[in-house]
């Protein structure tokens, strides 16, 4: 047997990312799939309203039992209406629709795959971005980074849509639930829509943060320490209501 390379050890599993292009059957949706689309879509649109994305940059995903939903690939969202539902299995065959799937479906499937996530958003948001190009994690400059898990990582560079990208998300993302793709853009990921999103924004809300403070001549903004985070850590798991 060939040895390894050393570029080829340690690599998460992304295989199966690329959809089905086989005109085999596909189903109907079923009623959760189909209230699902409907948020989806909703999610989605609201990148757009927000400005975390331009057009059709950036894709949703979300997972209703063994079927991914996606965002389908070049598709403005408004245009979207239910008989467009789009999905595919965990292996990437698609099974709901026929409209292409988003081209970033190798990163959605490798958080569906590998975490308890049920629901992915990626965006092209602004200011993150502009954080991605400058620094390798993004620098505790609020404890809102406590509720993404600690200090946010940057996933080094590779072209869109490939399995290298979404291997260097998943290192990103290890402890976490969002991570800045360099030159890229944003990946957050939660147990819904509304969390993942919410996730995205506050990301981007830090980024913009960190980059007004930087922006001051003459002054450097102070940052938090890890005892500071984990303190916050600590105090987040009884946040909110209980029901």
């Amino acid at each position: 047997m060939a040895e390894r390379r050393d570029d080829e050890r340690d690599t998460p599993d992304v295989r199966g990312g690329g959809p089905d292009t086989g005109e085999g059957p596909r189903r109907s949706a079923r009623p959760d799939e189909a209230r699902a689309w409907e948020e989806l879509v909703a999610t989605a649109r609201r990148t757009v309203a927000d400005g975390l994305v331009v057009g059709t940059s950036g894709n949703v995903s979300v997972r209703v039992g063994d079927t991914v939903l996606v965002t389908p690939s070049g598709v403005p969202y408004d245009r979207l209406t239910p008989a467009d539902v789009t999905g595919v299995d965990l292996d990437g065959r698609q099974v709901l629709g026929t409209l292409v799937p988003t081209s970033e479906l190798p990163m959605h499937l490798a958080v569906h795959r590998t975490t308890d996530a049920r629901a992915v958003v990626h965006t092209h948001a602004v200011h993150a971005t502009a954080v991605s190009t400058l620094v390798t994690e993004l620098p505790l400059i609020h404890y809102m980074a406590a509720a993404l898990g600690g200090p946010v990582r940057v996933a080094p560079y590779a072209t869109y849509g490939t399995d290298e990208l979404a291997g260097n998300m998943l290192r990103a993302l290890a402890g976490r639930s969002g991570c800045l793709l360099q030159n890229h853009g944003t990946v957050t990921h939660g147990a819904t829509l509304d969390q993942a999103y919410d996730r995205t924004a506050q990301l981007e809300w830090m980024c913009r943060l960190w980059l007004t403070a930087t922006s001051v001549p003459g002054l450097t903004p102070s940052l938090l320490s890890g005892q500071q985070l984990a303190e916050v850590e600590e105090r987040l798991r009884g946040y909110g209501q209980r029901r």
